[in-house]
């Protein structure tokens, strides 16, 4: 099993970093939120298990900031000032591409937070598709179906109970390597 799947969303966080200051990763726990911001990351902060980082947002939060960019703040939501702080260097340094933050829940008390709008762009993450996994070839687009084109494929190898099987186990990546019922 490959160290790293190719996602879809490692296009679009690129696109999203070239065109915005910051950008959140939000998502189900275990979808590869982390893993595909750190592609980008050039330093990371891990809210989550590190109190040093925790401790210096309080106290010397810049410090913090003062990290080769893209900077990537994991788990944010542990320590909910970052937002704003984050923020505020992008409205100071007027760059593009400064800060990745994920993160799979919503702080209790993010009605207080600015909204980020303008500084901070959404990326949606989900758990991986067929096509992600390598279990589907991904030549039919569901866009592109919705836009009324015509989508032909060809026959595929994958059986229905293979299928069925694929839907049990899911998208998420600890479980690609797995067989149904350790998914299960």
């Amino acid at each position: 099993m490959p160290d790293y799947y190719p996602r879809i969303a490692d296009n679009e966080l690129a696109d999203r970093l070239r065109s915005i200051g910051a950008v959140l990763i939000d998502g189900p726990k275990g979808c590869g939120k982390t893993e595909t911001a750190s592609r980008l990351a050039r330093s990371v902060v891990r809210l989550d298990t590190d109190a040093g980082a925790r401790a210096l947002v309080g106290l010397n939060p810049e410090s913090l900031f003062d990290q080769e960019a893209p900077v990537l703040f994991d788990e944010w939501q542990r320590v909910p000032e970052i937002w704003d702080q984050v923020r505020r260097h992008v409205d100071d340094l007027r760059q593009r591409g400064l800060y990745i933050l994920t993160g799979s829940a919503t702080p209790t008390d993010a009605r207080e937070l600015h909204s980020g709008a303008g500084r901070i762009g959404t990326l949606r993450m989900r758990p991986m598709s067929l096509s992600e996994s390598g279990h589907s070839t991904g030549e039919v687009s569901l866009a592109a179906l919705m836009a009324g084109e015509e989508q032909r494929a060809k026959r595929t190898e994958v059986s229905v109970p293979e299928l069925l099987e694929r839907i049990v186990i899911g998208g998420w990546p600890a479980l690609l390597g797995e067989d149904e019922r350790s998914a299960r």
